[in-house]
């Protein structure tokens, strides 16, 4: 375990910061659900409103870090084009 003083320290701000970046990857996560149960539902208005809401939380989760941009705009990516697949 931790011997020193900053090593203490570091050990308790790492559990604090793993629970917030936990809690931020399943804020992810429910923003993409949210988007596909939208287009799953197949109201396309809804599903546009859904997409522009979330991906702004998808953006802001990836801003932090937590995720690779490039992983956000994957599924942005995804998301979008099942937004206009909708007929």
């Amino acid at each position: 375990m931790a011997n020193s003083a900053q090593a203490r320290k570091r050990a308790r701000q790492s559990v604090k910061n793993r629970a917030h970046n936990a809690s931020l990857r399943t804020a992810f996560r429910t923003a993409v659900k949210k988007i596909l149960k939208a287009v799953e539902a197949g109201d396309k208005a809804a599903a546009q409103a859904a997409f522009v809401e979330n991906t702004k939380i998808i953006d802001r989760i990836a801003d932090k870090g937590v995720f690779h941009k490039n992983k956000a705009a994957r599924h942005k990516s995804r998301l979008a084009a099942k937004v206009k697949a909708m007929a």
